[in-house]
């Protein structure tokens, strides 16, 4: 049943008038009305009514179409265009061209909701509303406007048919859904609000659709007439309320939907865009709205077939719309236009009303100092850095945790975690896994059925599933298979692994979910972009937290507002360098700098990685393992990292023997070895030998003695294959005898004590590692990969990596002629280490570069990471402090430190607070407190022969660093 109420009656339940704020009017107004004024009355009758009609055209479309819309502005005084699909180079000569036909200038109008993208070709899209929506601090969205307005701007763009401001709370929505901030009145207005502000900041005007509401419907305007059976009451606290708090912060125009909506208009099936009740009485008398009143496409099916070519187009305007959006023939219109003025059905008041807003508009978006769209680096323009930065703190603060049991996100104890990852979705997750991958080692499961699943799964402790939705566009398909409800739900209830579900979609899709009780983690991703994939994966594991609140309900379990805060357990994240303050372009001389260092043939291949404020922001690979290698370097490929061992694998254990009372600084060599009591040794103290103070020489060719006349190895120190008596690998088909081991000591404690001066040694590693074993009777590789690599989640920091990966995974370091005689791949380089059966503790330590910055970043965060402490944050500054810098000794206690004179270990540029070290295969790391920077280079410089010194001449990993340095833009 209709109702037919008094328009006047709904001032009783109606939003406040918005009074006399005109959004069009800017600060000189007098120079505004002059300008207006001037146009007007030099314009035709025809001319003036041209002005009310934008006309559409597609960049894409054949010359001959483009052609008539240029004749169209030219010969009829057409007011505005409304660019369609295309391509944005194409777009902007249109434009040039179309302005230079017109004697008024064009009003340029576009679709833009989520970006140029939503049009156009080879442009960037933003996150939808609906993400957007999940959002808690405003400003952010703020940023997406404003980004999205200075795109419109430098294409031309005058006026952006954004932001959508429909309440979505119907879930069958075929045309609004995404495009919605959700279905929470007060926060769709604050988003609205805040998009506003975004996009008039870089002077685009706005326009606030579908008015009076398009949300609660399941039909779609495009192809029929939608009912909005709503009481005023209703519309008044729900469809209404965004428009109106949003008009009072500045909203240009307002773009009247085609509706019905019987409790505002009497008149059944009466489209709400033709009602003078809506548009003139509600909108302009009732709300107050003083701004630009623009129609939906006139030539849409819910009101174009709803009277006569041209007929429509007079019934909008009569009913108070100013601008005529894509009328189906505007020749016939304007015929019908004039008939109406000449027979006085519309007035020369009411015609110069429209006709002045529309150049207020006109003027309000620059067009009085009109400039042509300039086509020099459009493209590169529109797709700037800067979009990845706005998209990537929207999509960070959208991230919303829908559940989480246990406090499962983000993981924790990374060390007895066996975790699996299944693929649900017609969109790629690779991107998602590969993310997953940077922080643990997370299986891809593939099944057919069920069966399959259940027993390739038993093996896993936790399942990630991720459904994954294609992303190209708001309208598509969300909604999870049969099949994968019912995967879903039996995978939840395996009794041997927690769940996860990571959702790539729009949040309704978890309507159709039977329930929740067996799953113990939700975490809804909004879109499957590939930043989007990345940053869920950081959160589950705790480079970001989580803040997002659900934008509409999506299950009787998740009502709309929906979301658990997660804080991040400072793990590193993965960014680009201008969230960090840092500049791309300015940090592209880093690979300009690598590639010299590959031609000059200082090495094969290297990775190197930066990392600020706790993201990484640059991580490649170059080169080859070999320079006759086929294959490139890999992210996973593993370096030997020489020296790096120190302070990566014997220098953190020291320092928690320190906390733990097991060691002190002041210790002496004769107090850790007994057997050094009586030797030169025996007053070499911790700290001393540390910080290379302590008199030792530089290091002790043990090989050396091992070979026999030929300069082979000698069958009195070694054998083919392993026995009892000859245990210690040292490379293929070589074994060295065990007795050795006390040879190595013995000789060590027969060395004298040179000159009192700063000199960098391996021997005193030697001497920790024997402590630290004899201490805890278990090898140091054990010892720490049990207190700092596996909980750290580190899958390729190892000692003896062929134990664990296969050769191909590992880089070279060196086809030795002179002690192994074979290609040195997959054992450690150094002789003295490998003499130890790879394990030292000076060297012997392998790994990558990202996760050398894992551990780099723990030092930097005081101990902290992944959430467990390994140091106190006293522990660190103590090891990283420089105690004999009066003499000269740069060094801290294991670390390196920077120069004290001219020439040194870094560029020069870094902190005193920065520490680090390098290796003898061509690897170097370096962290600094007060930059929060770390920096990682691996090569192996060594390879094919270790006389092969260029890198260092070069100084080329101290270059790379100024490089780094010089990028810091803030």
């Amino acid at each position: 049943m209709r109702i037919n109420l008094h328009l006047p009656l709904f001032l009783l339940f109606c939003l406040q008038a918005i009074g006399q704020f005109n959004p069009l009017v800017v600060k000189d107004s007098v120079a505004q009305m002059a300008w207006v004024e001037n146009h007007y009355a030099n314009m035709t009758l025809e001319e003036r009514i041209g002005q009310l009609f934008m006309v559409s055209v597609a960049s894409n479309q054949s010359k001959s179409a483009t052609d008539r819309v240029r004749d169209l502005v030219a010969s009829e005084g057409i007011g505005g265009v409304i660019f369609l699909v295309g391509g944005p180079v194409q777009q902007a000569q249109l434009t040039n061209a179309y302005q230079a036909a017109s004697k008024v200038p064009l009003l340029i109008g576009s679709d833009a909701e989520w970006g140029m993208a939503m049009r156009l070709d080879s442009t960037y899209a933003f996150p939808w509303n609906m993400t957007l929506g999940a959002i808690q601090d405003s400003t952010v969205v703020e940023k997406v406007g404003h980004q999205i307005g200075k795109h419109a701007k430098r294409l031309g763009v005058h006026i952006n048919f954004a932001p959508d401001l429909d309440v979505n709370n119907n879930p069958q929505n075929p045309i609004i859904g995404n495009r919605s901030f959700g279905e929470d009145p007060k926060n769709v207005a604050e988003k609205g609000r805040a998009f506003v502000r975004g996009m008039e900041k870089a002077g685009v005007l706005t326009s606030g659709k579908h008015f009076p509401g398009h949300g609660d419907t399941a039909t779609d305007s495009h192809k029929s007439l939608p009912i909005i059976n709503s009481s005023l009451e209703r519309l008044d606290s729900i469809e209404l309320y965004p428009f109106k708090e949003v008009m009072s912060t500045g909203l240009s125009s307002t773009m009247v939907a085609h509706l019905d909506v019987p409790s505002l208009e009497p008149r059944e099936g009466h489209p709400s865009t033709l009602s003078k009740n809506i548009v003139t009485e509600v909108l302009q008398n009732q709300l107050g709205f003083k701004g630009l009143i623009i129609t939906d496409a006139l030539n849409m099916k819910a009101v174009s077939d709803f009277a006569p070519e041209g007929e429509v187009e007079l019934q909008a305007f009569l009913a108070g719309n100013d601008l005529l959006l894509m009328p189906e023939n505007v020749l016939k219109a304007k015929e019908t236009f004039i008939k109406a003025y000449n027979d006085g059905v519309v007035t020369e008041e009411r015609l110069a009303k429209s006709v002045k807003k529309i150049l207020m508009a006109k003027y309000k978006a620059g067009l009085y100092n009109y400039r042509p769209v300039r086509l020099e680096n459009l493209l590169e323009d529109l797709n700037s850095i800067e979009n990845d930065v706005v998209y990537e703190e929207a999509i960070e603060a959208a991230i919303t945790v829908a559940k989480n049991n246990f406090s499962l996100m983000p993981i924790k104890k990374l060390d007895n975690k066996k975790i699996a990852y299944v693929h649900f979705g017609d969109d790629p997750g690779a991107t998602f896994h590969e993310a997953l991958n940077k922080y643990y080692k997370v299986t891809h499961i593939k099944a057919k059925d069920i069966a399959q699943y259940k027993k390739e799964l038993a093996k896993y402790n936790l399942v990630i599933i991720g459904f994954h939705k294609d992303n190209s566009s708001p309208w598509k398909g969300y909604k999870f298979s049969k099949n994968e409800l019912f995967w879903l739900e039996e995978i939840s209830r395996l009794r041997t692994s927690n769940t996860i579900l990571a959702l790539f979609a729009r949040p309704y899709a978890l309507l159709d979910v039977l329930n929740f009780d067996t799953m113990d983690g939700v975490v809804v991703g909004y879109q499957n972009s590939r930043i989007a994939q990345k940053k869920v994966a950081e959160l589950i594991f705790g480079a970001i937290g989580a803040s997002g609140k659900l934008p509409v309900s999506a299950h009787g379990e998740f009502p709309v507002g929906t979301g658990v805060d997660v804080e991040p357990i400072q793990r590193l994240g993965y960014s680009i360098p201008e969230r960090v303050g840092m500049s791309s372009e300015l940090l592209a001389e880093v690979d300009t700098l690598v590639q010299h260092g590959l031609d000059s043939l200082m090495f094969p291949g290297a990775q190197v990685l930066i990392a600020r404020k706790g993201k990484v922001v640059y991580d490649k690979n170059f080169g080859k393992p070999t320079y006759q290698s086929k294959e490139r370097i890999k992210e996973q490929s593993i370096y030997d990292l020489a020296s790096l061992t120190k302070i990566l694998s014997t220098l953190p254990l020291i320092m928690k023997m320190e906390e733990e009372g097991e060691i002190a600084l002041n210790d002496t060599f004769g107090e850790l070895i007994p057997e050094y009591a009586d030797t030169e040794l025996k007053e070499v103290s911790v700290l001393k030998a540390l910080s290379h103070y302590g008199r030792l020489p530089s290091w002790i060719a043990f090989y050396l003695d091992t070979l026999n006349k030929d300069r082979k190895p000698s069958s009195e120190f070694y054998r083919q294959n392993p026995s009892e008596a000859f245990p210690y690998k040292v490379a293929e088909h070589l074994y060295l005898t065990r007795s050795y081991k006390d040879s190595i000591y013995s000789r060590i404690g027969r060395q004298s004590l040179k000159s009192n001066r700063y000199r960098y040694s391996d021997v005193g590693y030697y001497v920790f590692k024997e402590y630290i074993e004899d201490t805890y009777k278990r090898p140091i590789n054990e010892l720490i990969d049990e207190f700092l690599y596996k909980p750290m989640g580190l899958q390729r920091t190892t000692f003896n990596p062929l134990k664990k990966f296969s050769k191909e995974e590992i880089v070279p370091s060196e086809e030795d002629d002179y002690y192994r005689y074979q290609t040195v791949q997959g054992y450690v380089h150094d002789m003295g280490a490998a003499m130890q059966g790879g394990v030292g503790g000076h060297a012997g330590l392998f790994s990558t570069a990202n996760e050398v910055a894992k551990i780099m970043q723990m030092y930097l965060q005081g101990g902290y990471y992944g959430g467990e402490r390994f140091f106190n944050p006293r522990t660190v500054k103590r090891f990283n402090t420089c105690y004999f810098c009066n003499k000269n000794v740069r060094r801290g206690v294991g670390f390196d430190k920077p120069q004290l004179e001219e020439k040194g270990p870094t560029c020069g540029c870094v902190s005193r607070q920065s520490f680090g070290h390098s290796g003898f295969t061509g690897t170097y790391t370096w962290a600094d407190p007060e930059e929060e920077i770390v920096y990682v280079f691996l090569s192996n410089r060594t390879y094919p022969s270790a006389t092969n010194t260029l890198l260092i001449k070069s100084g080329l990993r101290t270059r790379i660093q100024q490089a780094i340095y010089d990028s810091i833009i803030n």
